[in-house]
């Protein structure tokens, strides 16, 4: 069974992940994804080896998890835009594409010919995409961003996790955070901007902006603010618990390790936890016997709570708390999340070949069709499909040698 975007071709112009990522999601639902690739130099992720202080490359020749995530499915084209040789080539490609995907800056869209009036001029239909650091309009429109500074930083996630008072500004929890977010977000626009043209017949321009999608994870509080009429006053929680209820919040056990719990109805999970941890008699205690007590009384319990968690191991708890209704869940590292038996009973982490042959395993996408993992391809190697596409598109093996001789293509 094909994926939704079957039949979709979509051409990509662009390099790093916040984009690219989108170009994934796409080519995980089917579409044809053909990227870009300057000719000499290609992507500009590829040359990154250290990241975050971490290896992103394998010890074999070929696997680059960096490139990996947000390329595979898609064909590479080595094309030099700046050749005038190439422009035949990236106007034929223009011409058999629905989508043409971006996020390089307006100075380089203008300087390549690649800007929207460029673009429609050779297909009017074609919907064009464009992921930015701060938005297409306002002063900051020609300004680059990345990740860590237009969706983490300006986007109120680094404020909204780092203490009063602290020695350093919490991090992102990972390489590409607000990246991947925002290629999810960018897919879901290029699907709506297709049925828009389906159903209407009318094209679409698609913005999404780094900052935006920041915004947008941060709303819950931007919205209090803006309501406020100002910044919303920093409340220094309790050590354990919430103020109200002792059964949210982080725990930490005996090894160091820690659970989360997030159970809202603290008079409905409150006898349940306490038969649970051994402490039937914690659901009868005077102090805790209603809701009304349990929240007038919260310190004091989640003081208890933290406690028993305190007593036994990560692993051990896991165990007992497998038998409990309430909301709950481990705090997993990034080798958990990889080996999570949920996400790998519903495909969320899937196979994948590598161009040396060698079976590896990548994070799908999270949106599934009619209940059917996707099934991911590599990510493609430099160049790799330049005279593959080219020869689709009606070009000789003469005209690719001379095209190679000028520099436009790999």
């Amino acid at each position: 069974m094909g994926g939704p975007m079957e039949g979709v071709r979509v051409l990509e112009v662009a390099q790093f992940t916040f984009v690219p990522a989108a170009g994934a999601v796409l080519a995980d639902w089917g579409a044809d994804v053909i990227k870009i690739e300057h000719a000499e130099r290609g992507d500009a992720q590829r040359g990154l080896v250290r990241l975050l202080g971490l290896d992103v490359s394998s010890k074999g020749p070929s696997f680059f998890p960096i490139m990996e995530g947000p390329n595979r499915g898609k064909r590479s084209v080595g094309l030099a835009l700046e050749k005038p040789g190439a422009r035949k080539v990236f106007e034929e490609l223009v011409r058999s594409s629905d989508v043409f995907l971006t996020n390089f800056l307006p100075g380089a869209r203008a300087k390549l010919a690649i800007e929207l009036d460029d673009v429609r001029a050779i297909n009017p239909d074609i919907i064009y995409v464009r992921g930015s650091g701060f938005g297409v309009r306002g002063p900051e429109a020609d300004k680059g961003g990345y990740d860590s500074t237009a969706f983490w930083a300006r986007g109120g996630s680094a404020a909204g996790v780092t203490p009063p008072g602290a020695e350093q500004m919490v991090r992102m929890p990972s390489g590409a955070y607000g990246d991947s977010m925002g290629g999810m977000t960018i897919a879901g626009g290029i699907a709506a901007a297709l049925f828009k043209r389906q159903t209407t017949g009318e094209t679409s321009v698609v913005d999404v902006s780094l900052l935006g999608v920041g915004a947008w994870a941060t709303q819950f509080s931007v919205n209090l603010a803006l309501m406020a009429d100002g910044p919303l006053p920093v409340a220094e929680p309790p050590r354990h618990g919430s103020a109200t209820n002792p059964l949210i919040g982080a725990y930490r056990c005996a090894d160091g390790r820690w659970l989360e719990l997030s159970m809202l109805q603290p008079g409905r999970y409150w006898p349940e936890f306490a038969a649970v941890v051994g402490r039937a008699e914690l659901a009868t205690d005077e102090r805790f016997d209603s809701v009304e007590k349990i929240m007038a009384n919260a310190g004091e319990a989640a003081a208890i709570v933290a406690e028993i968690l305190a007593a036994r191991t990560y692993a051990e708890w896991l165990e007992v708390f497998a038998a409990l209704d309430g909301q709950w869940a481990a705090v997993q590292n990034s080798w958990e999340v990889g080996q999570d038996p949920s996400l790998r009973a519903n495909g969320q982490v899937a196979p994948v070949v590598d161009a040396d042959g060698v079976d590896r395993e990548l994070v799908a996408s999270p949106v599934q069709f009619d209940e059917t993992p996707v099934e991911l391809t590599r990510a493609p190697q430099f160049a790799e499909h330049t005279d593959d596409v080219l020869r689709e598109l009606g070009w000789t093996d003469e005209a690719l040698i001379e095209l190679k001789v000028e520099g436009a293509i790999t």
